[in-house]
């Protein structure tokens, strides 16, 4: 399975709603593998509660859900919630009428099975694209930056992060796994105050938002390539 190739959209989450475990690992394992970060639930009932919670960027769906009909949740966020979030059905009910009330129900695709993981992706990939101004933020392992909010978060902790360090952060995760020279982080980062700035300011801003980072995981997100510069590693 091809990594994304719009960076952009790397780090969004995505939303899997289906009671059979083994269709869940298979997604779980071909989408964490593209960069997103995935939630689950096995019923509708955990699925709003998580959906209410985390406020997802995508969901897949299916509609045989053991408490309730899968098309009930699909209305309940559309239209009950007035929710704008991209919906995807991926269900074993794949008669044309199926079909015709998913998307009367709100969903933006309807995908039977058995299905191609490659389409699956692709389809997804092009529905986030659309509607990419929905849903800005974006989570790896753990850790979640809220742009429209300005703010940052490990699970449910909220990190304590200054003017710099929040903007380090948020051009490191816009730009997952790409190398940043100091010169460049200077650029984009201290743009208005580069007279000021020097490359030893660079490292310590780094060095300030490794720590705070690290009272919460101990996963390397900042990674220091000796006499290049940094990059946010998304693997490892």
């Amino acid at each position: 399975m091809r990594k994304l190739e719009d960076r952009s959209l790397r780090g969004k989450t995505i939303l899997i709603i289906d009671s059979n475990s083994e269709n869940r690992a298979v997604l779980r394992f071909h989408l964490t593998r593209q960069g997103f970060e995935i939630l689950e639930a096995v019923d509708g009932q955990t699925a709003r509660e998580i959906y209410l919670k985390h406020d997802p960027c995508f969901v897949l769906l299916e509609t045989s859900l053991p408490d309730m009909d899968g098309l009930e949740v699909c209305s309940w966020m559309r239209y009950e919630l007035d929710s704008n979030v991209p919906i995807i059905i991926v269900s074993s009910n794949n008669t044309d009428q199926d079909r015709i009330e998913g998307l009367k129900q709100g969903a933006d695709d309807y995908i039977g099975k058995p299905y191609n993981i490659e389409e699956l992706s692709v389809r997804i990939e092009t529905v986030l694209r659309r509607t990419a101004n929905r849903c800005s933020k974006l989570s790896y392992k753990g850790l979640t930056i809220k742009p429209l909010k300005g703010v940052v978060k490990f699970h449910d902790e909220v990190l304590d992060l200054t003017h710099f360090e929040y903007r380090l952060l948020y051009l490191f995760m816009t730009h997952p796994d790409q190398i940043f020279s100091r010169e460049q982080i200077i650029n984009t980062v201290y743009k208005k105050n580069e007279k000021v700035i020097n490359e030893r300011t660079v490292d310590v801003h780094i060095k300030n938002l490794r720590e705070k980072i690290a009272e919460y995981t101990d996963y390397p997100f900042i990674v220091t390539l000796r006499g290049i510069g940094y990059k946010f590693a998304t693997e490892g």
